[in-house]
């Protein structure tokens, strides 16, 4: 069969098995996201096997993983531009400090207790900084929608939005400090490994306003619902794909996330534009996920030993314990501080992104690190949703 009719069968495939498993994780009062996944997962296994590779000349499973490489990007963009809308000053203003400590405190948290505990099981001072420097990383999209599907509204859901939100840049930040006292310890460090990850940052949100500035003008002129749905996806692929230039380096969740940022406090028509995007988006947010099951390998689970297992408690340890010391330092509510830092679970593609660029810097433990952050993020893609949903109705934030 051709290619490209190959893919349809593929999107067909996927969206199918994600409404199955919609269903079928409804049953047990589990979140979506976590039903995708699984399904992703076991059709992956499947589809993996030698048997098909023997039927179909080629392994189905990597195959389709690849086709849906751009619809990976794709979703990140929407989720990240998604994430962008609740960032209206006014509205940011009412919740105070608060986000922006905990972010801050939440990644230190994870850091320094990653760096300790690896250290006390490695002895190396290198591996410890370069995981610590992983650690920081949170996958927002599935706490994101968690919150949506069930509608979740109150004091700790409109904190930890933000949060997993700003949490993208501490991270960056974090990472580029840690990569630094290790690269300093092989005699490695330059000018270049501190100004990177600034620039990084800095560039990308700078990128996001200019385009969405774009988008501000375009939605005044263009008033109907398909121009205005029309230019959200282009000005969302537009920003991805750029990103993506290697000259560049840009951080894509950061610019979608910058670009909505800037339509939602400038423009006065972006209500109508945000909830057609949110009608469109969904069959994209379930192939992203079904896709992020099925390229998991859960083969190198038993690999990791004592330091996967450090890396895997500690890490989420380190973000519940310095969520609660910024929700206390900025005296945010009571239940702010003690369950905020349970939605801080996830982690997925930045974290493996991170391990893949920290190769450079210790090559000996590159296999270890790389082997250590997916199994972290096969447990933090299934466990998380479902510890941040609870959380949430635990405190009456998601209805019975």
């Amino acid at each position: 069969m051709d290619a490209k009719y190959l893919l349809l069968i593929y999107l067909t495939v996927g969206l199918f098995l994600c409404l199955i498993a919609g269903k079928i994780v409804k049953q047990f009062k589990l979140p979506n996201v976590t039903g995708y996944i699984i399904m992703g997962l076991v059709a992956g296994l499947i589809l993996g096997t030698h048997r098909m590779e023997q039927l179909f000349g080629q392994n189905v499973a990597e195959e389709m993983v690849e086709k849906f490489d751009v619809i990976k990007d794709l979703a990140t963009g929407f989720i990240a531009f998604s994430i962008g809308t609740e960032f209206e000053f006014k509205y940011i203003k009412k919740l105070g400090k608060s986000p922006m400590v905990i972010a801050c405190c939440e990644s230190v948290g994870a850091v320094l207790l990653v760096v300790l505990g690896i250290y006390l099981v490695s002895g190396n001072v290198q591996l410890a900084l370069i995981m610590g420097a992983i650690a920081a990383a949170t996958d927002p999209a599935a706490t994101i929608l968690v919150a949506r599907q069930y509608k979740a509204e109150g004091i700790v859901t409109k904190t930890l939005i933000p949060v997993v939100a700003i949490d993208d840049a501490t991270a960056l930040m974090s990472y580029g400090v840690c990569v630094a006292l290790a690269k300093t310890l092989t005699g490695q460090v330059t000018v270049m490994t501190f100004i990177e990850p600034i620039k990084e940052i800095f560039g990308s949100m700078a990128f996001g306003i200019f385009l969405g500035i774009i988008f501000t003008v375009l939605i005044k002129f263009y008033t109907g619902r398909g121009n205005r749905l029309a230019i959200t996806i282009a000005m969302v692929s537009l920003c991805v794909a750029v990103s993506h230039i290697e000259v560049l380096n840009f951080s894509p969740l950061l610019a979608c996330m910058a670009l909505s940022i800037t339509v939602v406090n400038v423009s006065h028509h972006w209500e109508p534009v945000f909830e057609q995007m949110d009608r469109m988006t969904p069959p994209i947010f379930m192939l992203f996920f079904f896709v992020t099951g099925a390229g998991m390998d859960i083969s190198i689970l038993p690999q990791v030993g004592l330091l996967g297992i450090v890396y895997i408690v500690v890490r989420v340890l380190g973000k519940m314990l310095g969520a609660y010391v910024g929700g206390k330092v900025s005296h945010a509510d009571v239940r702010v501080q003690k369950y905020l830092g349970i939605g801080l679970i996830p982690q997925a593609g930045v974290a493996i992104g991170l391990a893949m660029m920290c190769g450079s810097v210790v090559p000996e433990y590159a296999d270890k690190i790389t082997a250590v952050v997916i199994c972290g993020t096969i447990i933090y893609e299934l466990i998380g949703p479902i510890f941040t949903k609870k959380m949430l109705v635990k405190i009456g934030e998601i209805k019975a």
